[in-house]
């Protein structure tokens, strides 16, 4: 019996082990994690101005806009 609610209590810390880890995900990297795919997504739909490259930190963004609602304007990096 001893035995049996050993396993028991690892099978319990276990499941709780995998609960922490799923809100960490779920709360903290997930969001990270889709606005970077909505921003790469964003910019493979957009049309892009790169007459004037702005540079930030060494890197070289354009100056895009979706066809839905070109007054709305966002940077997507230069692929040159």
């Amino acid at each position: 019996m001893k035995e049996a609610t050993g396993e028991l209590n690892m099978a319990v810390v276990v499941a709780i082990c995998i609960a922490i880890l799923a809100v960490f995900f779920f709360s903290y990297i997930w969001p990270i994690m889709d606005s970077n795919f909505e921003k790469t997504a964003q910019c493979g739909k957009a049309v892009c101005d790169c007459s004037e490259r702005v540079s930030i930190d060494g890197i070289e963004y354009c100056t895009c806009w979706t066809e839905e609602n070109p007054d709305q304007t966002f940077n997507c990096v230069f692929r040159g």
